[in-house]
């Protein structure tokens, strides 16, 4: 399933970016162009990012 509908990026490539350090809306953009054009999937986006850190061991 895409996370950027616009860009075509993967939930995958999205999931990926924020394991390598991509953890806000910027740097996502920066590795994988997802949420750089109608900002439609920032919604998504962050709520992937939390997603990650409520699942990743403190």
């Amino acid at each position: 399933m895409y996370a950027c509908i616009c860009n075509r990026v993967s939930e995958e490539e999205v999931h990926s970016a924020i394991q390598c350090g991509a953890h806000d809306l910027e740097k996502i953009g920066d590795e994988c162009e997802a949420g750089t054009n109608c900002f439609t999937c920032h919604d998504r986006l962050r709520d992937m990012i939390e997603d990650y850190f409520s699942a990743v061991p403190a």
